[in-house]
């Protein structure tokens, strides 16, 4: 006896070569900034942040604002024919920046990863200091 296999409709997918592209993501915790350029870097496709999805100033940074922000950038990006990205993370990083990204950045490579971009490579470049100016708060520390 043979069964009748029915097929479940797939979601769409474009065959061919795959175009890709960086998306830099800036997370501190004042705001998350998520911009998409060719593969070169010289070229700007799309740029979004947190503060242009939310009106509250303290939603900036938040995860929330994050996604919608990175649901906007691709969106562009589909339009002008990018279908993968390799990331690069930054936080504020240097002499007296925290190292550790904001809450936003997680947030925004699942948006991008969602909304159908294919995600290469995913890097971390904060700034680190090779050795640098003194840091503030003297011989014995920030006495609290």
């Amino acid at each position: 006896m043979e069964q009748n296999v029915i097929e479940q409709p797939q979601m769409e997918r474009r065959r061919g070569p795959l175009r890709w592209g960086l998306c830099h993501i800036y997370s501190s915790y004042n705001n998350t900034i998520i911009h998409i350029t060719d593969i070169t870097g010289s070229e700007s496709i799309a740029r979004t942040s947190g503060g242009q999805v939310v009106k509250a100033h303290r939603m900036e940074s938040s995860p929330t604002a994050a996604m919608s922000a990175a649901k906007k950038a691709a969106e562009i990006a589909f339009e002008k024919g990018i279908t993968a990205i390799h990331v690069k993370i930054k936080a504020p990083g240097g002499h007296n920046g925290p190292h550790n990204p904001g809450p936003g950045a997680q947030a925004a490579v699942r948006a991008l990863s969602r909304m159908g971009l294919r995600i290469g490579i995913i890097q971390d470049v904060t700034p680190i200091p090779h050795d640098t100016c003194r840091k503030k708060g003297g011989k014995r520390g920030r006495r609290v």
